[in-house]
């Protein structure tokens, strides 16, 4: 069974800084993308970062400069460091992989989400 499980939500005030890990298990990856999203209530999920196997990397225009998404050593894992958080950054966040499996040709799974509040 395929699964993406995302911590490291929670409450953090204006300003400060929290780490969104995820672990990708019972799939292997030939090469894949990670990736993380967001989704606030009545809007649609919005890409946050994203990195390739390769080391590209992408970023929303309005986290540049304060999100960092990277890879866990050789595992099948991968965290976003996000600080300088604002009211704004509120939202259940999403990690992703897409890429090409062992197997099973190409596939997308979804982390359940986790949630995440700026608030003071």
């Amino acid at each position: 069974q395929v699964q993406l499980v995302e911590s490291g939500g929670g409450l953090v005030q204006p300003g400060g800084s929290l780490t969104l890990s995820c672990a990708a298990s019972g799939i292997k990856f030939l090469v894949n993308t990670m990736g993380w999203f967001r989704q606030t209530p009545g809007k649609q999920r919005e890409l946050v970062a994203r990195l390739t196997q390769g080391g590209a990397v992408t970023y929303a225009e309005s986290v540049k400069g304060r999100f960092t998404i990277s890879r866990v050593g050789e595992k099948n894992a991968w965290i976003l460091q996000m600080s300088s958080l604002t009211p704004d950054d509120t939202a259940v966040y999403f990690c992703n992989s897409q890429g090409v499996t062992d197997g099973y040709g190409f596939q997308e799974f979804w982390g359940p989400g986790t949630q995440v509040t700026v608030s003071s």
